[in-house]
């Protein structure tokens, strides 16, 4: 009887090697991408980011010292969540990430030649950025921004995200966090915050370098009352997550 050749010890046609080699390298490297941009984002669920690259290029070009305090999120005013959600991103709660509305009229507006289109980060694209990623507006950093937008949603969810975020976002030169805000503007934590305070302190985020929360001019103080009037209405997470 004829024995049948065992597949396992089929030889490999020499023109073959050169790509199975090659795709033996690119798993090994989106493995090693995996792990290196894993490993941070879960490390980050559960301690405090040290730092992060705007910190680190804002301190080299400008020589600012870095003032942040971290305070977990239940010793920030909910009134300061209310007035970053109405500011920053009101679908917080129920999108996965993106606002896939917003992106659609900004990308509608770039296409029809508006030279500064309508902002559509999400509170989760910005803590991705922040916390990750250098200042820019590339392609490449875009998809890496949003590739790590899905890593935090996943794996941190809502509450995590607006906790980290409410303590890396620069709010003036040398300033990030709110606690260090609050007590550098108000003289008082972030968990006493009035809406007024929490209020002008969302109207600044646009340009905080710029735009003065101790003597808002009459744009951040319109803004502010805007914010302050959609406060209310905000769905926003707690401890537990979102409603």
């Amino acid at each position: 009887m004829r024995a049948e050749p065992d597949s396992r010890w089929s030889p490999v046609h020499p023109a073959e090697r050169p790509r199975r080699r090659g795709w033996s390298l690119v798993r090994r490297i989106l493995l090693v991408l995996f792990l290196v941009t894993v490993v941070p984002v879960a490390l980050y669920r559960l301690v405090a980011p040290p730092v992060t690259p705007l910190m680190l290029i804002r301190y080299v070009s400008d020589g600012a010292p870095v003032r942040k305090i971290w305070v977990p999120l239940s010793r920030i005013s909910p009134a300061l969540v209310r007035a970053v959600v109405a500011s920053e991103d009101e679908k917080f709660c129920v999108h996965h990430g993106f606002d896939w509305v917003q992106m659609q009229e900004a990308w509608h507006q770039f296409m029809v030649g508006h030279r500064r289109p309508r902002g559509a980060s999400t509170i989760s694209m910005q803590t991705a950025k922040n916390v990750f990623l250098w200042p820019g507006r590339s392609v490449l950093r875009k998809a890496i921004e949003a590739y790590f937008t899905v890593l935090i949603e996943t794996l941190w969810g809502k509450p995590r995200i607006m906790e980290v975020y409410l303590n890396v976002i620069e709010w003036g030169r040398g300033i990030y966090g709110a606690e260090a805000a609050a007590r550098t503007y108000f003289g008082h934590g972030a968990a006493t915050l009035s809406p007024r305070e929490a209020a002008v302190l969302a109207a600044v985020l646009p340009n905080p370098r710029k735009l003065s929360a101790v003597s808002p001019g009459a744009y951040v103080e319109g803004r502010a009352a805007t914010i302050r009037a959609r406060m209310p209405f905000m769905m926003v997470p707690t401890a537990r997550g979102c409603p």
